[in-house]
C-alpha cells in the first residue's frame, strides 16, 4: 500500500549552512597538521558518531510505504543547488532531487556522509573508465603511482598477495627509483580490511612491518624503498562495520574509484579516473577514512585540486577541443600510437571524436549470435519477450534499444591494432615480469589495445578468453560466443572526448557493526532510492548481488509506474553468504519472487538477466570462478550515474563503509552503457523467462551448479561456511 507524502523532504537550513561554509577537515588539517582528522571533524561538527546507533528518521518501513516522486517546488531545486560547487554546467533537475534526498539523511549526523557537507556537491571530469578484469585495473593504477610526484593514498577492502598486487607492488619500487633521481621523498599511505581480533579494540590500527610485507600482503619493506614514507592501517568497525571502500587519491590530482579488491579472481570489473575538484571531496574522504593523525602529514594538504586545473588533456582545462586524449598538428587530433599520422579523428555533428578504426583482422563470416557452426544458440530465457528475429536468449526489442541508444554518437575506441607501435611494431604488454610504464593515458590506452588485440593465428574471440582468463583460469574455454562483428569488440579501456567539467556528488555511506538493520538512512542508500523514485524513463542495475529487503519494493514501484527497469546481476554470486539468516536471500530467490510477484502489465517493464561474459553463451555460477561480474552501477534516464564501492545487498546497504559518485552527464553514461554492452554477452544470452523469473536453455535445463529459487531447509549451514570465506577473502565481497 502506497503511502502518499503531504510535502516533500527539503534540506534543512542547517545542512545549507553546512554545505555552503568554507570550511572541511582537508582545509583545518592544511591550517593545522597536527590535527587526526578525527579531531578535526569534531571541532567542525561535533561528536565522532560513528560506534553509535544510527537512529535517524528514515525507516525500512517508511522507505517501502513512500515511494512516490517527490515534486520539489523551483525554490526547493535552488536551494538545493545552493549545497553544491557545480562548475560551469548546473545539475539537472534529477540530480537535485536525488541530491537533497541524500542531503537530508545527514540532519542528525553528519558523518554518515564520510565526507565534509561542504564537499559533497562537486564538480569534475572523467577522462577514463575501465571495465575489464582486475590487471587491467591494475595496470592503470601502476601507471598513476609511477606519475607521482608528492603522494598516494590507496584504500581497498582486501588486499592479497597476487598478480594485481604485484603490478602496485612494482609501481611502488619504480616511484621510489624515480623520487630518488628527482632528490624528493614520496608519501604512501595505505588502508585495507583484513579481519583481525586487534580490530576487536582498535579499529583502525597500525600494521606493523613484519605483518604487511609477511606472504599474504607482500608490501616492500622500508630498507628496500628509503624514499617512500609507507605508512598501513587495517580498519574494521566491529562486528559487520566493514571497510568495502575501492579508491585512490594521488597528489590531491587524481582520483581512482573502482568496484574491485586488490586480489585475483575472474571478475569483470568497473574503474573510473577522475580529476577536477570532486578529487578534492575524495581527498577530505580518505582522511576522514585515514581518522588518525597523519605522520608525517601528506604534502598536498594544501594545495586544493580545484585550484589545480586538468591535467590529463594536453590544454589543461578539458574546454578547447573534442578530441580527447589526443595530440594537435594544425588544429586537427591525432591519436599517439596510430599506425599512420594521417589517421585523424574527425568530429561529428554531435562534437564527439569518431576514432578511426583498424582494419578487421578476422574473416569469419560466422552470424553474431550464432554457434560456431552457424547455426542459430538454443536458449529460451526471455520467453514470449523475444524477438522474431532475435537469437534464443536475447533481451526482448524494448531492451535491446536501449542498450544501443546513443551507439551512434559515441566515439568507436580503435580496440584492436596488431601494430600500433613504431614502425609498425606490437607495443610490449605492460606485464609484472616486465613492467612498460605510459607518461600518459594515451599511452596507456594504445598499449591495452594491443594487448587485447588477436595474437598470431587467434581470433578475436581467442583474444578476449585470453584477456578474461588472465591469471586465474589458464586454459579454460567454456561455451564459446561465436565472433563478433567489427566494431564490437571488447574495449577494456574506454577513453573519453574532453569535455567541460559536469556536476557530481559523493553519496556515500559510514560503517556500522552492530549486526541490526538500523543503519539504513545515509546518502548512498537515498539516493538509490530516489533515482528509483523519480525516474522518468529506465533504470539500469548492474550488480554482483541484489536483495537489499529496501529496494526490492523500489524496483516494484518504479516497474508499475511504467519505468523500464534493467538488473543484471551475477547467477550464484556469493549464494553461501546471503543464505544466511537476514542477509536477504540469494539472488536466483529473489529474480523469481521480484517477477512473479509483479502484474503482467508491470512485470513487462522489468529486464532481469543473468551476466554472460564476453566470450560465452550461457551463464556461469560464480561458484565455478570462471566468469564472474563485480561491477556496481546505476544509470538513471540516460543520464545520472552512480558508480563506486556499493553492491545491491543487505551488507552494503546496513554495514560496510562504502564510496559512491554520482555524475551528471548523457555524454559519459551513453559511453559507459555502450562499454558495458560491447564488454560483455548479458543483453544477448542471459534474459530470464518473465513469467518464471528463471533462465533455461533451449532444451529447458537451468544453468548447472545453481542453487534453484528454493535453497531449502539447511541453507543456513551454508551460509556458515559462506560468511567464513567472506572474512578470509575468499568468497565474493
Amino acid at each position: 500500500m502506497k503511502q502518499e507524502q503531504s510535502s516533500p523532504r527539503v534540506v534543512s537550513d542547517r545542512i545549507v549552512d553546512l554545505c555552503t561554509s568554507t570550511q572541511s577537515v582537508s582545509s583545518l588539517l592544511a591550517e593545522d597538521p597536527t590535527l587526526s582528522p578525527k579531531e578535526a571533524w569534531q571541532r567542525l561538527y561535533g561528536d565522532w558518531k560513528l560506534p553509535k546507533s544510527s537512529k535517524g528518521d528514515l525507516k525500512i518501513d517508511d522507505i517501502t510505504t513512500t515511494l512516490t516522486q517527490s515534486t520539489l517546488s523551483k525554490e526547493d531545486l535552488e536551494r538545493v543547488a545552493k549545497c553544491g560547487k557545480w562548475g560551469p554546467t548546473q545539475p539537472s533537475e534529477l540530480f537535485l532531487k536525488i541530491f537533497n534526498d541524500a542531503l537530508c539523511t545527514l540532519e542528525d549526523d553528519p558523518l554518515r556522509g564520510m565526507a565534509s557537507p561542504s564537499l559533497l556537491g562537486s564538480c569534475g571530469v572523467v577522462p577514463l573508465t575501465v571495465i575489464s578484469v582486475i590487471p587491467d585495473i591494475a595496470r592503470h593504477m601502476s601507471n598513476v603511482i609511477v606519475r607521482a610526484e608528492k603522494e598516494v593514498f590507496l584504500a581497498t577492502n582486501y588486499w592479497q598477495d597476487s598478480v594485481a598486487s604485484t603490478f602496485l607492488t612494482n609501481a611502488i619500487r619504480e616511484l621510489d627509483r624515480r623520487a630518488a633521481e628527482r632528490g624528493q621523498k614520496v608519501v604512501v599511505k595505505i588502508i585495507y580490511d583484513r579481519g583481525s581480533p586487534k580490530q576487536l579494540f582498535e579499529p583502525h590500527y597500525y600494521v606493523p612491518e613484519k605483518e604487511y610485507t609477511g606472504k599474504n600482503v607482500s608490501l616492500p619493506a622500508p630498507a628496500d624503498i628509503p624514499n617512500i614514507d609507507l605508512q598501513v592501517i587495517n580498519y574494521h568497525a566491529p562486528l559487520m562495520g566493514t571497510f568495502h571502500a575501492k579508491y585512490m587519491v594521488v597528489d590531491r590530482k587524481i582520483g581512482i574509484l573502482q568496484s574491485n579488491n586488490i586480489q585475483e579472481n575472474d571478475n569483470l570489473e568497473m574503474m573510473i579516473h577522475l580529476e577536477g575538484p570532486i578529487v578534492d571531496s575524495l581527498y577530505d574522504m580518505a582522511l576522514i577514512s585515514w581518522y588518525k593523525k597523519l605522520e608525517p602529514p601528506l604534502p598536498s594538504r594544501d594545495a586544493p585540486a580545484a585550484q589545480g586545473g586538468l591535467g590529463c588533456w594536453p590544454d589543461g582545462n578539458g574546454s578547447a577541443h573534442h578530441g580527447g586524449l589526443s595530440e594537435h598538428q594544425n588544429g586537427k587530433a591525432t591519436e599517439p600510437g596510430a599506425v599512420s599520422s594521417s589517421e585523424q579523428l574527425e568530429s561529428n555533428d554531435r562534437g564527439r571524436a569518431d576514432v578511426v578504426t583498424g582494419p578487421s583482422t578476422t574473416n569469419s563470416t560466422i552470424h553474431p549470435h550464432s554457434s560456431q557452426n552457424g547455426s542459430p544458440v538454443p536458449h529460451r530465457g526471455a520467453g514470449s519477450h523475444l524477438r522474431s528475429d532475435a537469437p534464443n536468449g536475447a533481451l526482448d526489442e524494448q531492451a535491446e534499444g536501449y542498450l544501443n541508444k546513443g551507439e551512434q554518437a559515441l566515439p568507436k575506441s580503435r580496440v584492436q591494432h596488431p601494430s600500433p607501435g613504431p614502425g609498425n611494431q606490437p607495443l610490449p604488454e605492460h606485464i609484472i615480469e616486465t613492467p612498460h610504464y605510459d607518461d600518459d593515458i594515451a599511452g596507456e590506452v594504445a598499449r591495452i589495445q594491443t594487448a587485447v588485440s588477436p595474437k598470431s593465428g587467434e581470433s578475436r574471440m581467442e583474444a578476449v578468453t585470453r584477456l578474461l582468463n588472465h591469471t586465474t583460469n589458464k586454459g579454460f574455454v567454456g561455451n564459446t560466443a561465436p565472433e563478433c562483428p567489427p566494431g564490437e569488440e571488447m574495449t577494456p579501456y574506454i577513453a573519453h572526448p574532453a569535455h567541460e567539467p559536469f556536476p557530481m556528488a559523493l553519496v556515500n555511506r559510514s560503517p556500522y557493526g552492530p549486526p541490526s538493520h538500523k543503519s539504513v538512512s545515509n546518502p548512498q542508500n537515498a539516493a538509490w532510492l530516489s533515482a528509483l523514485r523519480n525516474a522518468t524513463k529506465n533504470v539500469f542495475i548492474q550488480t554482483p548481488t541484489l536483495n537489499a529487503e529496501p529496494l526490492l519494493p523500489a524496483i516494484r514501484e518504479a516497474c508499475e509506474r511504467g519505468i523500464d527497469v534493467y538488473c543484471y546481476v551475477c547467477l550464484g554470486y556469493n549464494d553461501m553468504g546471503e543464505l544466511l539468516p537476514h542477509q536477504g536471500g540469494h539472488n536466483e530467490l529473489i529474480a523469481h519472487s521480484l517477477l512473479t510477484s509483479l502484474p503482467p502489465t508491470a512485470r513487462a517493464h522489468l529486464h532481469y538477466a543473468w551476466y554472460v561474459a564476453k566470450d560465452q553463451i550461457r551463464p556461469l555460477v560464480q561458484s565455478t570462478r570462471h566468469r564472474s561480474c563485480h561491477i556496481k552501477l546505476m544509470i538513471v534516464d540516460e543520464h545520472i550515474g552512480i558508480m563506486g564501492n556499493g553492491n545491491q545487498d543487505t551488507q552494503s546497504w546496513f554495514h560496510s563503509q562504502e564510496i559512491n559518485v554520482m555524475v551528471d552527464s548523457a555524454e559519459v553514461c551513453k559511453a559507459w552503457m555502450d562499454g558495458l554492452r560491447r564488454n560483455q554477452n548479458t543483453h544477448v544470452y542471459g534474459a530470464l523467462d518473465k513469467d518464471e523469473g528463471v533462465w533455461r536453455d533451449g532444451e529447458g535445463k537451468v544453468a548447472e551448479g545453481v542453487v534453484g529459487v528454493d535453497p531449502g531447509r539447511f541453507s543456513w549451514a551454508r551460509g556458515m561456511v559462506g560468511a567464513v570465506r567472506r572474512v578470509k577473502g575468499t568468497g565474493g565481497f
